[in-house]
């Protein structure tokens, strides 16, 4: 199993992406709210299809935890059940986190795609975390890192039920996407140290600090951006889905996230020219300034051109694989600090 451990642990990162194109797609959609509890859907392992299956149904076999939605509210049933003609409300009680409670099967299955998609990419992490422990004398940081990653992905699961329960919070959205970030530098890490082979690249401090503050301009950048689309969302609630108003009067963050980011274009290209010029070796770098014109280019697309299909989730999809790109730029320039196992 040893050996399999960084394709286990490759696997794991893709479908960490995997679960953030997901997410992006929920928030395109408006989803948020498609699955209104936490863990499960309507009170359903698989949930409903139709608005139907909501309804107070007579005689009708009901287990604890299955929602309805009545007069505009959610009820949960408190035990097992049989209803009779007429419902009973003694056998229900008010779902009190929020007070939202529309059905829409679209959103209902995105949203819980999302979470499906979340739990099985918490497999591949248990299992290279198990595996993990054969590096420990080798390599502490392979096996403290995996775990921290379950930890991590526990953490998520947690605030995944918190931003439903606050019904979709600002903050609780960035810290949600913040986690995600942690949890691929986390996977990145792991496996890096688990290389055996390594290209002929020379370490440089002055690109190693500046790739580091470029690092730190992209996580800004992504925050930003959640804010940008909070906006969005509040501009969709307030006047629908006409595209052309959404950024009609925007707010502060998004001139600062417009301005910011020459900022971060600038800084990648002083990165890029000081690779080629000084022959260090960094391929990646190319991925970074491909990443970073798309990001530009996909952003004026959204502003100029009403935000034009998917490019919402590919502009934030594309933002958090610029991060890890740059990370991994980074653990390459720090080799030498690693403690580097020897054979898998």
């Amino acid at each position: 199993m040893k050996k399999h451990f960084r394709t286990i642990a490759k696997t794991a990162l893709v479908l960490v992406y995997l679960v953030i194109i997901a997410g992006a797609v929920v928030r395109m959609t408006g989803s948020g709210m498609g699955c209104p509890d936490w863990p499960k859907c309507f009170g359903y392992y698989i949930p409903p299809t139709q608005a139907s299956d909501l309804e107070f149904k007579p005689n009708h076999e009901y287990k604890e935890g299955i929602v309805i939605i009545k007069d505009e509210v959610l009820l949960v049933a408190e035990n097992n059940f049989t209803s009779s003609k007429s419902i009973n409300l003694n056998n229900w009680k008010t779902y009190t986190k929020h007070d939202y409670a529309i059905f829409n099967a679209t959103h209902t299955w995105v949203e819980y795609i999302n979470r499906l998609l979340g739990a099985l990419s918490g497999i591949p992490i248990l299992i290279f975390t198990i595996i993990s422990f054969w590096f420990w004398r080798k390599n502490k940081w392979i096996t403290i890192l995996s775990i921290l990653t379950v930890f991590g992905m526990a953490f998520q699961a947690w605030l995944g039920k918190t931003v439903v329960d606050s019904n979709l919070a600002p903050h609780k959205i960035t810290i949600h996407m913040v986690m995600a970030l942690i949890i691929i530098g986390f996977i990145l890490y792991i496996i890096f140290a688990s290389k055996t082979s390594f290209k002929n690249q020379i370490t440089d401090s002055k690109f190693k600090n500046v790739l580091l503050f470029a690092l730190v301009l992209t996580l800004i950048q992504i925050v930003l951006g959640t804010q940008v689309r909070h906006h969005v969302d509040e501009q969709v609630k307030n006047i629908g889905y006409i595209k052309e108003l959404w950024m009609q009067n925007p707010t502060l963050q998004f001139y600062v996230h417009r301005s910011f980011s020459f900022v971060v274009f600038f800084t990648n290209a002083l990165l890029y020219l000081r690779n080629k010029s000084m022959t260090l070796g960094f391929n990646k770098m190319n991925l970074v300034i491909i990443c970073i014109v798309f990001e530009v280019v996909s952003g004026i697309a959204m502003y100029y051109f009403d935000f034009p299909f998917l490019s919402q989730p590919l502009h934030l999809v594309v933002a958090t694989i610029l991060f890890g790109i740059q990370f991994y730029i980074y653990l390459e320039n720090r080799r030498k600090s690693i403690f580097i196992t020897e054979e898998i």
